[in-house]
């Protein structure tokens, strides 16, 4: 599939796709039956570095029996609106889903599924849930009239292979920008993602940028330049602390 070009009026399909991944907490998860008939359930998910969603599924669940013997699945997300949700962007992700058992993937999948979904702890670590990785082979857009595309994998991919550095800080630098710097955060997610006042916390941190979180709304911080190194990382939320102390963007109503 060629790679996806930016609309005549600068919309950008795949990055439209990547910031719905990034901001949705819920999805409608369709597998195939025994018969190999459709199966939908509505699911939890969170995304890894590289901007794969991370589902916690349990092995007694019937979508998780579904995906143990076909790893095809979809994965519907979406803009959430008030009023007429249909005006909203919606995107279907086809990809395959493959069980974490590297314990290094399954220690940064619980800490951003977590980060997300706090609720879940209290059955995170049951015998019998265990999480999954949707490596996603292309994403079918509607985002408005004229918006309607299909966008290739690989453009939904965030590349980590050279951004070691910068996964081994993200813990600490999350940790350290929630407890010291409360009041960038708040900057970003009023003037930079127009946002409205709340308590915002980062929550994830890659290459690409970060993501921010208030009770259960969340929104994607992009970074104005790739980052891989935490100097790089530190230098780049400081820019972006700058930029939104002299910027005002309206906040939705």
């Amino acid at each position: 599939m060629p790679a996806t070009q930016p609309t005549t009026d600068g919309f950008d399909p795949a990055a439209a796709v990547r910031r719905l991944i990034r901001e949705a907490r819920m999805g409608a998860l369709a597998t195939l039956d025994e018969d190999g008939g459709p199966y939908v359930s509505l699911v939890q998910f969170a995304t890894l570095p590289d901007g794969a969603p991370v589902l916690l599924l349990s092995g007694l669940a019937r979508h998780t029996r579904n995906l143990q013997r076909e790893q095809r699945v979809s994965l519907l997300v979406d803009e959430r609106r008030l009023g007429d949700e249909l005006q909203g962007a919606r995107a279907s992700l086809m990809g395959r889903i493959t069980r974490l058992t590297e314990t290094g993937e399954i220690e940064t999948a619980r800490r951003r599924f977590l980060a997300r979904h706090p609720d879940a702890a209290g059955f995170a670590g049951f015998a019998d849930f265990a999480f999954y990785r949707v490596a996603l082979d292309s994403a079918h857009l509607v985002a408005g009239f004229g918006r309607i595309m299909d966008v290739d994998g690989a453009e939904l991919t965030t590349p980590v292979a050279d951004a070691g550095e910068l996964l081994a800080a993200e813990s600490g630098a999350i940790a350290h920008m929630n407890e010291d710097h409360r009041d960038a955060i708040q900057l970003y997610a009023l003037h930079l993602v127009g946002a409205g006042p709340a308590d915002w916390r980062i929550v994830g941190i890659d290459p690409d940028g970060c993501d921010l979180m208030a009770g259960t709304d969340a929104r994607r911080l992009p970074f104005p330049r790739r980052v891989t190194t935490a100097r790089a990382m530190r230098e780049v939320l400081v820019e972006l602390a700058n930029k939104a102390r002299t910027t005002t963007i309206d906040s939705p109503q």
